[in-house]
């Protein structure tokens, strides 16, 4: 069975520590714990594995955040992986930091990744890996926010809280998405 598991994120130096950039880098976290290095290719950096018996693709689209439904469809269809094994891993302001939701579909919740994706696909059946970024900003100010520098308390967090999220990961590639979010919701 094959998997693509996609990290959302915008590129570039400038977005590379930002709260919207959680997906990146929780997706470089799992790329290194399993051994799997990216390369550049069409539409963003995609790596290819196994864990234990399963095959996954790896990818960070290179298409900036609100574009990334383009790089979803391209390389499901390329690997000829099915929306049904497809996990989008994204920031949440909806949740506190460093919670986790795993679901099986849903809204897009005025995320604009998520909602191109459903655009894309033709549905918002599709998983995700919600990882919260906390909603602590004064009203008007959410882009500002979420494209901000995560604070030094949550940063020294970051890696304890990442390694979960890539627990969750390999969880959902292994024993199925009920399972973990049986084991891995609000932990």
């Amino acid at each position: 069975m094959k998997h693509l598991i996609v990290g959302l994120g915008n590129i570039g130096d400038e977005y590379r520590l930002t709260r919207h950039n959680i997906g990146f880098m929780i997706l470089d976290a799992f790329a290194e714990a399993s051994n799997i290095s990216f390369s550049t290719e069409r539409y963003g950096d995609v790596g290819r594995g196994r864990i234990k018996n399963q095959q996954v693709v790896l990818l960070k689209p290179s298409t900036y955040m609100n574009l990334s439904g383009n790089a979803v469809r391209y390389w499901l269809e390329k690997e000829g992986i099915d929306k049904d094994h497809l996990l989008v891993l994204v920031d949440d302001i909806a949740l506190p930091f460093g919670a986790i939701r795993i679901k099986p579909s849903g809204s897009d919740a005025g995320h604009n990744g998520l909602k191109h994706i459903a655009q894309m696909l033709g549905t918002q059946a599709y998983a995700r890996l919600r990882f919260g970024i906390g909603s602590d900003y004064p009203r008007g100010c959410q882009v500002d926010y979420v494209l901000g520098a995560f604070p030094l308390d949550q940063r020294q967090q970051l890696p304890t809280r990442i390694e979960v999220a890539c627990d969750a990961v390999r969880q959902c590639v292994l024993a199925g998405l009920q399972k973990a979010m049986c084991d891995y919701n609000n932990k």
